[in-house]
């Protein structure tokens, strides 16, 4: 029999603490759903009476399908449960679970509460009984747990007994400074759960020593079983213990998964990644490339030596199957990879190449004299893809550019105003008919010069209606004002699929023009338009 390990997801509340996070009512009624989709057990939706949104989510039952929790304070000091406006939100908020944030560090109740330990230790037992009485699954936040036993582990454990024996279903643990290590963790959680059994332990890990999973992976292997934290970490100042790091290690690593179960099955864990990019979506943030499991990174490779071993046996240099969490192995092509990277990619994208063919050792050194001069094909596999099947002949001439012109013009208008207009031009030849000629005013010379280059395309313009500028990156590659530019578009089309293309020049509408004619010609291939 393997034990129950419990996950609390604090996104909504603790993770709507991230500068920069703000969700709207519909934004965590639908993360609250795709959370109870992939299993999560508790999801916390935040603090009625705290703020309006979150008075308004609690004031009805959404059906979200977890235990749907409301945080709150215990009782104040110096009143009843009965007579506290906080305790009143919190009792009645249409939710299954309560979890009160308690002090358990006899500094905080001195300075901050202003009260006595006695006075604390009564708030905890009213709060829990109260919430008990109406029917609730009731949790204890003991905040500040680790500093506050170092400094007293007398009273710290006091208040965390205290909220089990008058009949708390979890005590959390919380590391709220975020400054406990995970060996102080492990010994510590040894400690309480010698007086408060482990199947009631939970751990609150916040990520200031980029120690949060860490740390509540250790409070697991001391006997807690359940883990609070976040998707994709959020939460105040460096965040929270990260789900998306603590799920696939709690599911595919044995030193766990021998002997704990979570309520995440395997279809569940193969949506990980697309969760995780999903939560991004809704922030308007770009992705943490580099995060375990998820990232767009996690299972890249660039090393030549190191892709020819995992066309071999992926095992070689993979931790896990990327697929197990819904992410890709990507063998990247670069200046430091070799013919592996170049076979890995070319099968990739559909071409069948015998492997002795010379041409594959033409295009190795076109992405190296390319790469020298700036081009980055790793973040911009689509003009690569386009590279490689022109070296390999098999990109049309879909569209010829005789020229083109971008003028910004800065003056004052009709009103008075100071406003800057921009205007581009393009003339492109498609096929044997007439050259065509497109104009078009944009907010700046690049999305101007999207516009017209997209205006008017001919016979092609029907394979690209859905075709959408997502993202454009621009990096300087040395000093100066005239140093030399790489430009990456992310491009989108109607069908949800993304690419990423690059142009390097030492003028910036260059380079963005570049990277705008690889995303149009890409999205002519994909679509299989004729020549």
């Amino acid at each position: 029999m393997k034990d129950r390990l419990y996950l609390y997801d604090t996104t909504l509340r603790d993770g709507a603490q991230t500068n920069g996070v703000d969700f709207t009512l519909s934004d965590k009624l639908a993360i609250a759903h795709m959370l109870a989709e992939i299993g999560i057990d508790y999801i916390e939706g935040g603090y009625p009476g705290a703020n309006p949104l979150d008075t308004e989510l609690f004031a009805q039952d959404h059906g979200i399908g977890a235990t749907f929790t409301a945080f709150g304070m215990t009782r104040r000091p110096g009143r009843s449960a009965a007579n506290d406006p906080g305790m009143a939100m919190l009792l009645d908020a249409q939710a299954d679970a309560i979890c009160f944030v308690a002090k358990t560090w006899d500094y905080h109740v001195r300075v901050a509460l202003e009260t006595t330990p006695e006075e604390n230790l009564a708030s905890i037992r009213d709060s829990v009984a109260a919430a008990k009485a109406r029917g609730r699954e009731v949790l204890v936040d003991c905040e500040h747990f680790f500093d506050g036993f170092k400094a007293n582990p007398d009273f710290a454990l006091a208040c965390a007994e205290t909220a089990w024996r008058e009949g708390a279903r979890w005590v959390v643990l919380c590391d709220t400074n975020g400054g406990t290590l995970p060996h102080e963790v492990e010994r510590i959680v040894g400690e309480v759960v010698k007086r408060v059994p482990g199947a009631h332990v939970g751990i609150h890990a916040h990520n200031d020593t980029e120690q949060a999973v860490a740390n509540s992976l250790a409070a697991v292997r001391a006997g807690a079983r359940q883990i609070q934290g976040t998707l994709n970490g959020l939460g105040e100042r460096c965040g929270n213990a990260n789900l998306m790091s603590l799920i696939p290690t709690l599911k595919l690593k044995p030193a766990y998964a021998d002997h704990l179960e979570i309520g995440v099955d395997d279809a569940a864990l193969g949506r990980l990644t697309r969760v995780s990019r999903r939560l991004d979506e809704m922030l308007n943030r770009a992705p943490n490339r580099h995060a375990p499991y998820v990232g767009a990174s996690a299972f890249v490779t660039k090393a030549g030596i190191h892709a020819s071993a995992i066309l071999k046996d992926p095992a070689t240099y993979e931790h896990v199957a990327p697929e197990s969490v819904g992410n890709r192995r990507d063998l990247l092509v670069s200046d430091q990879g070799g013919r592996s990277n170049v076979l890995a990619e070319l099968a990739r994208i559909g071409l069948t190449v015998d492997k002795n063919d010379p041409r594959i050792g033409t295009l190795l050194d076109v992405v190296k004299e390319r790469q020298a001069i700036g081009y980055a094909y790793e973040s911009a596999p689509a003009s690569f893809e386009l590279l490689a099947r022109r070296v390999f002949g098999t990109v049309p001439d879909y569209v010829e550019v005789l020229k083109f012109d971008v003028n910004v013009e800065h003056r004052i208008n009709a009103l008075n105003k100071r406003v800057t207009a921009t205007v581009a031009v393009v003339k492109v030849q498609v096929g044997d008919g007439e050259p065509l000629i497109s104009a078009a005013e944009g907010i700046g010379p690049v999305h101007a010069l999207d516009l017209a280059l997209r205006k008017d395309l001919g016979k092609y313009q029907e394979y690209i209606q859905g075709l959408e500028l997502t993202d454009y990156r621009v990096r300087i590659l040395d000093g100066g004002t005239g140093a030399v530019t790489r430009v990456l578009i992310e491009s989108q089309d109607e069908t949800g699929a993304s690419w990423t293309t690059v142009g390097v020049s030492p003028n910036i509408i260059d380079a963005s023009f570049q990277a705008l004619m690889d995303s149009i010609v890409y999205k002519l291939v994909r679509s299989g338009a004729p020549a």
